[in-house]
């Protein structure tokens, strides 16, 4: 077959039969800022809708949108936040998290995205591992209670005045925004810091400001958990993300005249990129259900919005299918959209493009340190190919296929997948050593195990890290492993992941007790409450005596996993 070129010394076919692509260069990466992305789409489509949080009641245009940012924005300098500080965002999908995405870009502060699942001992690592300055919390959000936990960490909240915190666990942190209205000692409330906005907003003063910014400069922090332990904050720069969305949006076929719902977390790169980036890139409606996601809040949002494009992870898109009332809602507005996230199973897309309209629906296949966005499928790819492979290689990246030696594999056969280009991040922060490991000479090494067709689509297929997906959710076992083995009962342990038709994969966990003990399972699950996110509780616990080894002393976790396999007679789903 004969290579197909797109662009200058583009590569969208594999040449000389080995597992290389690059993609097109035809259209030119921009260098906007974030800031200079929104104002640059207010000012094309000012009365065009823009942003639709259904349960709070929020519907802007454009024009509005782009004067709320400027209002915070200004907000935040009023309180001494400037450029290159970290300001940390803990929530569930409401506007103040929007706003803050796009008024810390505004002065070139650096975005500090925090789970909304974590707990105690995570958000402290979190805060003090990037030293943010400021967090903009929610309350609460389901059995997370945010302001709580963060009370636990910084007492001195009780005695500080708003702005002086001054706290022992956290002693970077000086100020602490709470949304909604209600007086928290040593806390502002968001509504103080949007006043402090309006009464000091000289767009001028921004102006002067976003012009000394650079498109190179980071702009937001995301943490990816690590396979030796803690989380790493993956820093990814204006250029990064902005020029991930354009590619993104383009592959979609996305438009001014499309409304996106948009059910999947702001905090995570596919609600931050996928969704709200790629919206601003064309001037979209961005079309938020709810806090989090619900089966029958989305449905209704995409019927009475009119939505023509959705996103989600798989599992949302298998609640909305089972959902008992799917029939009596309106979708056949629905376009397209992204699914990804995890594996996605192939009859599942088969039952998206049937049942939900989405004929145009594509898969995307990146991680949080490539913006994060490497292949994805495009609304032209032929059916076959959109249901059961990630798509081809996204313009301005390059990707090869390597084994063990670093050597390009031919194509059809599996390798470590690499990505080389703008998309790659700056680097993990204040870890220099672990950024060395995962990039070389420009290269980013996925740890995921691929293969390439004669065209060019890619097919993920397995995992060369210690990692599972959990709902979209990456899961690394030795995160899991070092927090478990904290229980003075237990010796060892050994954590991965099992098949789960819901999930995609549950978490397992083999324990070996000290000798004389003797623990429940139910004791191990409440030892993690409270302190780990809930999706990274074992949800399987099995005690054994031993773990079975190599004759080299190394752990088969394979054999773990398919003895778990036989035993909870579980399938595993065909995907993409």
């Amino acid at each position: 077959m004969a290579t197909q070129m797109s662009g200058e010394g583009a590569i969208i076919e594999p040449k000389d039969g080995l597992s290389y692509v690059r993609g097109s260069t035809d259209i030119r990466l921009s260098e906007a800022t974030i800031g200079e992305f929104l104002r640059e789409t207010a000012g094309r489509f000012p009365d065009r809708p823009a942003v639709v949080f259904r349960e709070q009641r929020i519907r802007w245009t454009w024009k509005e949108f782009a004067e709320e940012v400027d209002v915070l924005a200004a907000g935040f300098l009023a309180l001494g936040i400037v450029k290159g500080d970290r300001v940390g965002i803990w929530s569930p999908n409401r506007v103040e998290w929007l706003l803050t995405q796009f008024a810390t870009a505004r002065i070139g502060a650096v975005l500090v995205n925090i789970n909304p699942a974590y707990r105690l001992a995570e958000l402290e690592y979190a805060l003090n591992k990037v030293g943010c300055k400021a967090i903009v919390a929610a309350e609460r959000f389901k059995t997370s209670m945010y302001l709580e936990m963060l009370q636990q960490l910084a007492p001195e909240l009780a005695t500080h005045a708003p702005g002086e915190l001054h706290a022992a666990r956290l002693p970077e942190l000086r100020h602490v925004i709470r949304m909604c209205d209600t007086e928290t000692p040593g806390m502002l409330s968001f509504s103080d810091v949007i006043e402090r906005g309006r009464a000091t907003l000289d767009v001028a003063k921004l102006d002067a400001i976003a012009a000394t910014l650079s498109c190179h400069e980071p702009i937001n922090i995301q943490f990816t958990s690590g396979t030796t332990g803690n989380p790493k904050g993956a820093t990814l720069t204006h250029s990064n993300v902005v020029n991930n969305a354009r590619y993104i949006a383009m592959a979609m076929n996305l438009s001014e005249q499309d409304a996106l719902c948009i059910p999947v977390p702001l905090y995570h790169c596919f609600g931050m990129v996928l969704a709200v980036l790629a919206c601003v890139s064309v001037g979209a409606n961005m079309v938020f259900p709810g806090e989090g996601f619900d089966p029958a809040a989305t449905l209704a949002a995409v019927a009475e919005e009119k939505c023509t494009a959705l996103h989600g992870v798989p599992t949302m898109f298998i609640a909305e299918l089972d959902h008992p009332d799917f029939a009596s809602y309106d979708l056949s507005r629905l376009r397209t959209g992204i699914m990804a996230g995890s594996p996605c199973p192939i009859e599942t897309m088969k039952k998206v493009v049937s049942r939900m309209h989405l004929s145009e629906i594509t898969i995307a296949y990146g991680m949080t340190e490539t913006s994060p966005v490497s292949f994805q499928s495009s609304t032209t790819d032929p059916l076959d190919k959109r249901t059961t492979t990630v798509g081809r290689i996204q313009p301005h990246l390059e990707v090869k296929i390597i084994d063990s030696l670093g050597n390009v594999v031919p194509v059809g056969e599996i390798g470590e997948l690499c990505t080389r280009g703008y998309s790659v991040m700056q680097g993990y922060w204040g870890d220099e050593e672990k950024t060395r490991e995962s990039v070389v000479d420009g290269w980013m090494h996925t740890g995921d195990l691929a293969t390439l067709d004669a065209e060019g689509y890619c097919n993920i297929v397995g995992r060369l890290k210690d990692m599972l997906i959990r709902g979209g959710e990456n899961v690394y076992p030795r995160e899991i492993e070092e927090f478990l083995f904290r229980h003075p009962k237990i010796q060892s342990v050994q954590v991965f992941g099992v098949p789960d038709a819901k999930y995609g994969e549950e978490v397992c966990a083999w324990v070996v007790l000290h000798a004389g003990e003797h623990a429940t399972a139910e004791e191990i699950q409440q030892f993690c409450h409270g302190q780990i996110a809930h999706y990274k509780v074992p949800k399987y616990i099995r005690f054994v005596d031993e773990l079975p080894m190599t004759v080299t002393g190394k752990v088969q976790k394979f054999v773990m996993r398919q003895r778990m396999i036989d035993e909870l007679k579980l399938q595993e789903g065909k995907t993409a």
